[in-house]
């Protein structure tokens, strides 16, 4: 890891959380296209697009993720097996209405975020910026989402405190 300049011990524990994200990730990834090919109603069209674009952008963010363990030289895990055991997520019904797809989603990313700031703590504490760097742009990106997708779930008479 010399080309790196970071101590591997530091770094096994960013690559422990990486991994639970990568797990997180691949359920996520995989609820959206359960959410997608199953939407059915009046939000069909939004949500059903809405969902292949959440799920293309996992998908990256799947790759992206893998790739910057082999960057800091682990290998990732690769069987689903070991994603269920991993993940901070469940597997969701096909059998929902679009309210539950959409607050089920909200839920996920409260999740994602909590382990996304694992990884973050882990990796400042190793003095590894690319991990931070990298994890920091998703963050910001998955709290937008999560705001616009609970900003759908709410009724019209609902209000937001001023700031």
């Amino acid at each position: 890891m010399s080309y790196l300049n970071l101590d591997e011990k530091k770094i096994a524990k960013t690559v422990k959380e990486l991994t639970v994200l990568l797990a997180d990730y691949h359920l996520y990834y995989q609820k959206l296209r359960n959410f997608h090919w199953n939407i059915i109603g009046k939000n069909f069209f939004d949500l059903h697009i809405k969902f292949e674009e959440l799920y293309e952008d996992a998908k990256i963010k799947i790759d992206e993720i893998a790739e910057r363990i082999l960057t800091l030289r682990f290998q990732p895990v690769s069987n689903y097996s070991d994603y269920l055991s991993l993940s901070n997520l469940k597997e969701s019904s096909s059998d929902i209405n679009d309210m539950e797809m959409v607050k089920i989603l909200v839920e996920d990313h409260s999740k994602i975020i909590l382990q996304m700031r694992k990884v973050i703590e882990n990796a400042n504490d190793a003095g590894d910026e690319g991990t931070i760097d990298l994890i920091g742009s998703y963050i910001a990106n998955l709290e937008k989402v999560s705001w616009m997708l609970d900003a759908w779930t709410m009724k019209t008479n609902d209000t937001l405190p001023r700031a």
